[in-house]
């Protein structure tokens, strides 16, 4: 006589089998599903987050190139200013002196027509 343990049925062990490996396949399939959502979910926060920085960073490179130009203009406003001033004080005195000697402005200006024609010819 002994006494063993009577052995199980195949078909009963390979069902179990089967039904473990099934259990197994679809709790793996339930645990790749949810990654893909969670991977899809940080992607798309990932992305959200570049395009938040991508926007604000395009703010500033706006808001500084606004302030140069802004400055670069007032700089040229204030030169073009300052040329027509002089411009002017040259003229006002160019127009004193051949008043005040008018026979020597207009040899000179003579004198520097010539030269420039003998140059340009």
């Amino acid at each position: 006589m002994s006494d063993s343990i009577p052995a199980s049925d195949p078909a009963e062990t390979f069902e179990a089998s089967r039904a473990h490996a099934q259990q197994a396949a679809d709790e793996l399939r339930a645990a790749a599903t949810q990654k893909v959502h969670d991977l899809r979910d940080a992607a798309y926060a990932g992305g959200q987050r570049l395009r938040d920085e991508a926007g604000r960073r395009a703010r500033e490179i706006r808001e500084n190139a606004t302030e140069q130009v802004d400055h670069f203009r007032d700089y040229a406003e204030e030169r073009w200013a300052e040329t027509r001033t002089q411009f002017d004080d040259w003229r006002e005195e160019g127009e004193a002196y051949v008043r005040q000697n008018p026979a020597k402005a207009v040899l000179l200006a003579l004198g520097v027509g010539f030269i420039i024609g003998r140059i340009l010819r």
